[in-house]
This record gives structure tokens, sequence and C-alpha cells, in this order.
């Protein structure tokens, strides 16, 4: 019995330390970089170990990717345009680097035909419309803007820029486009 938890212990320690491997590979080299072999020698794992627990090397890849959570549109602070304004260019920063441009590249063309990086990507997207509804409920109650009938739409009118200027044009995000961005993507009220 004692052998049997010993085995269960190593398997779950195994499985944990290719699944961190294959996160940190990810977010420092890319998508390409989460192969059997290289996790095996991140993680200190027999490759055979990495293939046990996923046979496919998509399968690796997607858990870690599954892992990974949208840290953006956090913690409303009451000022929707300086929280948009902050928010936007730290989403606008990270699209920037090399490695997550390649990964937000790789999930949105893999998403066109597989479902399960389809559905990380909706998983994605839901949690930045619901913060930012969350925000926007706030901020119309509060008189900053009148209540817009669709977040999904100013979610897409907020990210839609960025990912097109990070992505397909492979440049950075001026104050500028944010600035037009954030002020034409909502029905901002006039102060009284």
């Amino acid at each position: 019995m004692a052998d049997q938890k010993d085995a269960d212990v190593r398997v779950t320690a195994s499985r944990a330390a290719a699944l961190a491997a294959a996160q940190t590979l990810l977010q420092q080299e890319g998508p390409a970089a989460v192969t059997h072999q290289r996790v095996a020698v991140e993680a200190g794992v027999g490759r055979a170990t990495v293939y046990r627990h996923w046979p496919k090397p998509e399968a690796l890849l997607h858990e870690a990717l599954g892992r990974v959570e949208m840290p953006f549109f956090t913690d409303f602070d009451s000022d929707l345009r300086r929280w948009l304004l902050g928010n936007l260019r730290r989403l606008a920063e990270e699209l920037a680097l090399p490695n997550l441009r390649r990964l937000t590249a790789t999930l949105l063309q893999t998403a066109q035909w597989d479902t399960t990086a389809r559905t990380q990507l909706n998983r994605w997207l839901h949690a930045v419309s619901r913060r930012l509804n969350t925000a926007l409920n706030t901020a119309a109650a509060q008189g900053e803007i009148d209540r817009p009938a669709d977040s999904s739409e100013i979610t897409a009118r907020l990210l839609g820029p960025l990912v097109f200027r990070t992505i397909f044009q492979n440049d950075t995000v001026s104050d500028e486009l944010l600035d037009h961005v954030v002020n034409s993507a909502l029905p901002w009220r006039e102060p009284d």
C-alpha cells in the first residue's frame, strides 16, 4: 500500500513539474518551445514521463495555455477613463513583447480550427467582457457614461485596435491611439 502511495505522489509530482515547465517555456519562448523533449529537460523528468501524461504535444500545449489567467481589467477603481487607459496601456505593452505576441497570434490562428483553443480564447474573452461590464455598470451609475447596450461591442472597440496594431502590424500602440480608442468607444457624458 505504501508503494502505491509513493508511486501516486511521484506521478503527481512529475506531472506538476512538467506542466510548470511547459508554462515557463510557453511564457519565455512561445508555443514552439513546448515539446516533449524540451519540457522533460526543463522539468527534470524523463521524456517518456511527459509522453505518458500527454501523448500528443497539442494536449500539453493546451493544458499549459488553459492555466494562464487573464490578468487585465481587474480591480475597477471608480474612474473609468483612467482605469481603461491604464489597463489598455498594460495590455498593449504585453502584446508588444515578442513571446506574447507569438503566443497570441498562435492562439488566434489555432482557435479557428481547434475547439480546445477556441474554448480557451472564449474563456479569456468572457473574463474581459464580464470585468468590463461590471466597470461600465458602475461608471454608468456614477454618471460618467451613458450605459452602452452591448458590452461585447465595447470590448471589440477597445481591444480590436490593440490587437491589430501589435499582432498584425507588429508595432507599438501610441498614447494618441489609446486616447482615441477610449474616447470613441464609449458614450461619455459631459461634466455638468
